[in-house]
């Protein structure tokens, strides 16, 4: 049962009840209109301290299709954490007010330390460079309805792999389902953390080869998630204008490519995938997209306990 639970890090749910979850989104998906007012009555909170166009957006899409509304601010200034309030105030504050809050926050444990003074169920939206729970549900939902499996594939994880926490919340979720091997591809200096890689990886005994070069690896994947290197996870501008142009998709390399190899990006894109790539079928981030606005519907749903 998830009702009155938190979802602050990928793996505070078990295996069944993320099939829970993905489930209900089929549900969703294939009839819509039976859970258009399900959360009638019901409020969402939107704290967003750090910049957010699609989470921000598919949440308050998810709430409002559920027939809920949203509260809530999109940036610090809007908000008294300006005035210098704290974390915990904010969401004992917020709580007699709404029924769920969403958090998204530069500084990493913020959305952990939130649920711990929380009267109601809070998610994280991501916390700095370290956790993306509901972009991890969005990419399972994802790959499972186009793959038709969680399985046995071959994930190659391209770009900045040390920032990246949407790569994190992922190789941490993957790394649950047998068979699945991971590819790395990534400049030396934006390499997975070596936490990432020996407490995941390395103890559960997964197969993983780091490379530099994408066209090395391009025939062996099953799927390639790409990621844009962050100007905002940088603290030297020099690194930020090397690296960032360091993998860039395009038709030449989709060329070497399976048929059924599926490209995900948990977007915003800057010039990583080249506009070309979207007019071929295997480009499959603006769905993933929207798989993510049903899955934050499934969660939220879940997470209040309606039916």
């Amino acid at each position: 049962m998830l009702k009155g639970r938190h979802l602050i890090d990928s793996m505070d749910f078990t295996k069944d009840e993320m099939k829970e979850i993905f489930d209900l989104s089929r549900d969703i998906i294939d009839k819509p209109e039976a859970f258009a007012h399900i959360c009638d009555g019901k409020l969402l909170a939107t704290l967003f301290y750090e910049p957010s166009t699609r989470t921000r957006f598919s949440f308050e899409a998810a709430m409002l299709r559920l027939g809920g509304q949203v509260i809530g601010f999109s940036e610090p200034n809007s908000s008294s954490a300006s005035k210098g309030e704290s974390v915990a105030d904010t969401i004992r504050t917020v709580g007699c007010y709404a029924d769920i809050a969403v958090m998204r926050h530069p500084k990493e444990g913020a959305p952990k330390v939130a649920s711990m003074y929380s009267s109601i169920p809070v998610i994280n939206a991501g916390d700095g460079g370290h956790q993306h729970p509901t972009q991890m549900l969005t990419d399972l939902l994802t790959i499972q309805s186009i793959k038709g499996k969680l399985t046995n594939h071959t994930i190659g994880l391209c770009g900045d792999l040390k920032f990246g926490r949407t790569v994190h919340s992922l190789i941490k979720a993957m790394s649950r389902y047998e068979g699945n091997k991971f590819v790395l591809i990534s400049p030396k200096e934006l390499r997975i953390p070596e936490y990432i890689k020996n407490e995941i990886l390395v103890k559960n005994n997964i197969e993983v080869i780091e490379v530099e070069r994408i066209e090395d690896v391009m025939e062996t994947l099953d799927i390639l998630y790409m990621t844009r290197v962050q100007r905002e996870r940088f603290f030297n501008e020099e690194d930020y204008i090397r690296l960032k142009d360091s993998y860039i998709l395009d038709g030449e390399k989709m060329k070497k490519a399976k048929k059924d190899m599926i490209v995900l990006h948990p977007l915003p894109r800057v010039n990583e995938i080249s506009y070309e790539v979207d007019n071929d079928p295997r480009g499959c981030y603006f769905a993933q997209a929207k798989y993510g606005m049903f899955a934050r519907m499934a969660l939220i749903a879940k997470l209040l306990g309606v039916k």
